[in-house]
């Protein structure tokens, strides 16, 4: 009997592959779809001036959902992350505005805007012991506020043209920005980190429980520091790069870039929960979500709609890991029962 359940439990987990029955093959699978139909149905979507369009828009928001990404599957959330990159693109701005130096001495200056941001949120969350959600709410707030305060309601422009050339510059007739490379490289830093060193590992049992994390050892508050730390580096990078594409620095940059993020890291499978996700996935729900709404785009659909789409897809990213999970644990229920049913009905079998 028990080699009989045991057949029948896992028959239908040996059908496909594993890396075809995975999320993150349906996300893939669910992309190249709307791929194709967009390529048949929305005019002019097909072309490298769609593939190169398309990158620049998805760059802030692949870039920040590496972070971001480690963040959720560690069982917290960084809702600051937007306001984060317009404060620093408030802060490029007056300084280049202002102080006389150097571009780069700009830069690396902003860049600490991020590290001083994120540094705060992580403070709060792991030396004091507050929420997450909580916290990040208030810094939202907070950090647009100080964006405002920095450089008032006006906008600053007449950045040096080689860096906002080389914001949207590509590679030859291919459509693909150079930007690419350095998003291609934080890819390749998250993934390795995530996916290759102890310390992702040890997110993922931070993600399922504290306690557990604490027991094996994971410094659990060290951990979460410079997670938030890296999320308001990297945003940062986003602030910088928003700036630089746009030829301007204004306290509004960046705004709503946060539901984009997260709707991303959620639909390509990464667990509102905590302890589960992978960085393919992720950068498979940033393509489809930045596709999706191109093509939207480009369809003359209201920008009022791509908001209700986001949300919509945000929704369905949360609720429907629960909803399969629920299915399916069902359908194993019903197999097993089944099972012992036809199992009992067929009597006791002699030794």
């Amino acid at each position: 009997m028990s080699e009989t359940l045991m057949d029948t439990s896992v028959a239908p987990d040996r059908a496909l592959p594993r890396w075809l029955r995975g999320n993150d093959a349906i996300i893939y699978a669910v992309l190249i779809v709307v791929i194709v139909i967009s390529t048949i149905s929305v005019p002019y979507f097909a072309g490298t001036l769609t593939v190169g369009f398309l990158l620049i828009q998805i760059v802030p928001i692949i870039l920040i959902a590496m972070p971001m990404a480690l963040v959720i599957i560690s069982g917290e959330i960084d809702l600051s992350v937007a306001s984060t990159a317009g404060l620093t693109s408030a802060v490029m701005g007056v300084l280049w505005r202002d102080s006389g130096l150097n571009i780069w001495i700009v830069i690396l200056l902003c860049l600490l805007v991020g590290v001083v941001a994120g540094a705060f949120n992580g403070f709060l969350i792991t030396t004091l012991g507050l929420p997450s959600l909580a916290v990040t709410i208030g810094t939202l707030a907070l950090y647009r506020g100080l964006a405002l305060v920095v450089i008032g309601d006006g906008k600053v422009s007449n950045f040096p043209p080689e860096l906002t050339t080389l914001a949207t510059a590509k590679f030859g007739a291919t459509g693909i920005p150079v930007v690419m490379v350095l998003v291609l490289a934080v890819i390749a830093v998250f993934a390795v980190l995530l996916h290759f060193t102890p310390f992702g590992r040890g997110l993922y049992a931070l993600g399922y429980s504290k306690e557990a994390a604490t027991f094996v050892g994971i410094r659990v508050g060290h951990a979460k520091f410079w997670l938030f730390v890296a999320t308001g580096v990297v945003a940062s990078v986003a602030g910088i790069y928003w700036t630089l594409r746009f030829a301007s620095a204004g306290p509004d940059n960046a705004s709503g870039v946060e539901l984009d993020v997260i709707a991303a890291v959620l639909l390509g499978g990464v667990s509102i929960f905590g302890g589960r996700g992978t960085i393919p996935g992720v950068v498979g729900g940033v393509l489809l979500i930045g596709t999706l709404t191109y093509s939207l785009r480009l369809a003359r659909v209201p920008e009022t709609t791509l908001v209700m789409v986001t949300g919509a897809l945000l929704v369905i990213s949360v609720v429907g890991p629960s909803l399969i999970g629920w299915v399916r644990e069902r359908i194993r229920l019903s197999r097993v029962r089944r099972e012992v049913q036809r199992l009992s009905a067929s009597g006791p079998t002699r030794a």
